[in-house]
Order: C-alpha cells, then sequence, then structure tokens
C-alpha cells in the first residue's frame, strides 16, 4: 500500500510537471493539454486550474455512464493542474528551437514515466481515461473509436480557442504509446492477491496498454 501511494502521487506530480514542459517549449501539447491552454486563452486563468476545471466536470460526466471514481482519479483532478502551474511557474523562458525541441523531448518520456507510475498504482483511472473506458461500455463502440473521437474533438476545439498544435502534439501522440507500455512493466506492482484492486498480471496489464 505505502509503494502504490507513493507511485500515485510521484505519477502525478510528474504527469502535471511534464505537462508543463510541453507548455513551455510551445511547440504543441497533447490533444486535452490543447483543450486546457484554448480555454486558459479564453477565460485569462492559468492553464493548471483550467486543468482542474475540466478535469472535474469530466468526472461529472462519469455519473450518467455509471463510473465509480477511486482515490486516484480524484487526486488526478487536483494534483496534476497543481503540478502543472508550479512547474510553469519556475521555469524560465525557453529560447532556441534546439533548447525547445530537448524540454519538448524530456517533456514526452516523463510523461510516459509519470503514466506508468500511476497506472501501475491501480488507484482508479484519471477522469479523462475513465470517461473513455465508460463511454465504450455504454455505446458498445471501440476504445479505440472512442478515444480517437474523443482526442479528434478535444484537440479541434482547443485550437479554435487558440491552444497550441503543432509537431509536439504529433510527437506526443507517436511515442506515449510505447513509453507507457515500457514503464507500466518497470512499474508494475510486484505481488497483489486475486482479490486485490492492483493491477497486475498480464491480461489486465494488456487491456490497459490496448486503450
Amino acid at each position: 500500500m505505502t509503494r502504490r501511494l507513493i507511485q500515485l502521487y510521484a505519477g502525478l506530480v510528474l504527469f502535471g510537471a511534464s505537462s508543463g514542459l510541453l507548455v513551455v517549449a510551445g511547440l504543441g501539447l497533447e490533444p486535452w493539454g490543447v483543450l486546457h491552454q484554448g480555454l486558459a486563452e479564453l477565460s485569462g486563468v492559468s492553464i493548471g486550474l483550467v486543468t482542474i476545471v475540466v478535469g472535474a466536470v469530466v468526472l461529472l460526466l462519469w455519473i450518467p455512464i455509471r463510473q465509480r471514481p477511486g482515490l486516484g482519479t480524484v487526486s488526478n483532478v487536483i494534483v496534476v493542474g497543481l503540478a502543472m502551474d508550479g512547474l510553469i511557474a519556475v521555469t524560465p523562458e525557453v529560447h532556441g528551437l534546439a533548447l525547445r525541441l530537448a524540454v519538448l523531448a524530456t517533456g514526452i518520456v516523463l510523461n510516459g514515466v509519470a503514466t506508468g507510475l500511476y497506472i501501475a498504482a491501480a488507484f482508479g483511472p484519471g477522469p479523462r481515461d475513465g470517461l473513455m473506458t465508460g463511454l465504450n461500455r455504454r455505446t458498445g463502440r471501440s476504445i479505440r473509436v472512442v478515444r480517437t473521437a474523443l482526442e479528434i474533438a478535444v484537440v479541434a476545439t482547443g485550437f479554435l480557442l487558440g491552444g497550441t498544435v503543432g509537431i509536439g502534439t504529433v510527437a506526443y501522440a507517436l511515442a506515449i504509446g510505447p513509453l507507457a507500455q515500457f514503464f507500466l512493466r518497470v512499474f508494475a506492482v510486484p505481488s497483489a492477491s486475486a482479490g486485490s484492486p492492483v493491477v497486475a498480471g498480464s491480461k489486465p496489464r494488456r487491456s490497459i496498454l490496448r486503450t
């Protein structure tokens, strides 16, 4: 339990910080980040605060699709946005394409590490992932179709609102799957009973990776 809690909160903090690095690089954000940035531009509040608010709204959408949040779900809503704002606040502006590319690459890799940490801790999915799996179950559509539709919608909306779409968006889409798969295996909790909520064993882990 101690290890799982450490993994959960280390992963969420790192996830928020790595997302903040993508903002600092300014070369394009992950799909939901594009929406968050667009809403931040529109509202005039920080992108971290927008991330928290959007996470809370998405969590409310779990009610009609009968998803049940866990400790990780609620923590995700709060911690990721705070960590993102904190990283952006203490990081100086980055100049020069080479340095911006380095920051982008670091952010993507650390995002993969963070994903492996908090998912392997198995305290419940993030609000956006839970929305995806809930819609999959309720509509009968495949995870691939649901996820693609959601991400196209949020990218398009975020772009229209002023969010940054660029090489970073493409690089993230291509890299995050393999990175998450690798780090899920690295941080998998080794011992769990059959009745434990820990994500362990080959079948559940492969199921996560297919999403």
